[in-house]
């Protein structure tokens, strides 16, 4: 077994790809649109999806927002370097939402970022990436 996607809704599908790809740098791998229950679904990743775990955007016609709730977390993403990912995702237009700098009660470099529908992603330092807090 292996882990395939995490689906989030979208409010506005296009803006939610922009942010993917130009900001985190991921690829639109397919998209497709099912016209008879008006939802259109845009798969991202930074590679294959034979291979990785990608993200699954489903937009569903006519609705431009949700309510979060309280329930979900975030995503994480492992980064080469957190300090320097913060600084191309800000000159790129991302917002920053917890600077980076080490988790408190450790020692793994983190930040947070917002997508353009309010979901948290986690950025991890690659070094700390599977470590938990990285002591």
């Amino acid at each position: 077994m292996r882990l395939l996607h995490t689906m989030l809704r979208v409010g506005d599908l296009q803006r939610s790809i922009d942010f993917y790809t130009q900001v985190l740098g991921m690829q639109l791998l397919r998209q497709s649109e099912n016209e008879e229950y008006k939802y259109t679904l845009a798969f991202l990743g930074y590679g294959d999806e034979s291979e990785n775990t990608v993200l699954e955007l489903t937009y569903n016609w006519g609705t431009d927002s949700y309510d979060l709730g309280n329930a979900f977390g975030h995503l994480a993403i492992e980064v080469d370097d957190v300090y320097q990912a913060c600084d191309q995702i800000r000159a790129a237009g991302g917002q920053i939402t917890r600077e980076p700098g080490p988790v408190k009660g450790g020692t793994t470099e983190i930040a947070f970022v917002r997508d353009p529908d309010g979901y948290a992603i986690e950025l991890i330092a690659s070094k700390f990436a599977g470590q938990g807090l990285g002591q």
